[in-house]
């Protein structure tokens, strides 16, 4: 089934706000980038805040159906896979599309705690980290809550390394270097443990 005008819209805000920020994206340019009218817009939404937020909902459910199904074909051995967590990570940081993560960036740009993007970047982080810790469970690791939670910030941090140096340092030959080096660190957190 061919894709709605609604999704159609949301897919080019998905891409517009991940490419160029949120408050600086206008609705004229999420028009351009779908071909979409101003009346089709307003049809589907009252406002730019509801257009971030199905985005948003679209980016992490994008991403983490990406994530598991690429994390599921890599290997039916459960350190394997926690492993190809961070291939996954590579591919993406590696990938000419790659603007950092919509998620921290929403963090980033909308500074009140309680506001509707920053609870769902934080749902989103949540349910990354839920999956690390049903791979960890799996793998009969100790302590599969605080080892998901290190490796959640072993993949954040390789995250915000990828993008804010990673694309800059050797004219951004190597981005998905952060994902090998957090890759190793978590494998030497999982045999310690």
């Amino acid at each position: 089934m061919p894709p709605s005008r609604r999704d159609e819209l949301i897919d080019a805000a998905m891409r517009v706000f991940y490419r160029c920020g949120f408050h600086a994206s206008s609705l004229d340019d999420i028009q351009k980038e779908g071909g979409i009218s101003r009346m089709t817009l307003y049809n589907h939404f009252k406002s730019k805040d509801e257009l971030i937020l199905a985005a948003m909902r679209r980016r992490d459910e994008i991403f983490r159906n990406r994530l598991m199904k690429f994390v599921e074909s890599a290997s039916k051995e459960p350190r394997e896979r926690i492993a190809a967590v961070f291939d996954f990570h590579e591919q993406w940081f590696s990938g000419e599309e790659f603007c950092g993560c919509m998620f921290i960036n929403a963090a980033a740009e909308f500074s009140v705690a309680d506001s509707a993007p920053r609870r769902l970047a934080s749902e989103h982080k949540q349910e990354i980290v839920r999956y690390l810790r049903e791979l960890c469970v799996a793998a009969s690791l100790t302590d599969p809550v605080d080892l998901a939670e290190q490796l959640n910030i072993l993949l954040e941090g390789s995250i915000v390394a990828a993008r804010v140096v990673g694309q800059v340092e050797g004219g951004g030959s190597d981005p998905g270097v952060y994902a090998r080096l957090a890759k190793r660190m978590a494998m030497a957190v999982i045999e310690r443990g």
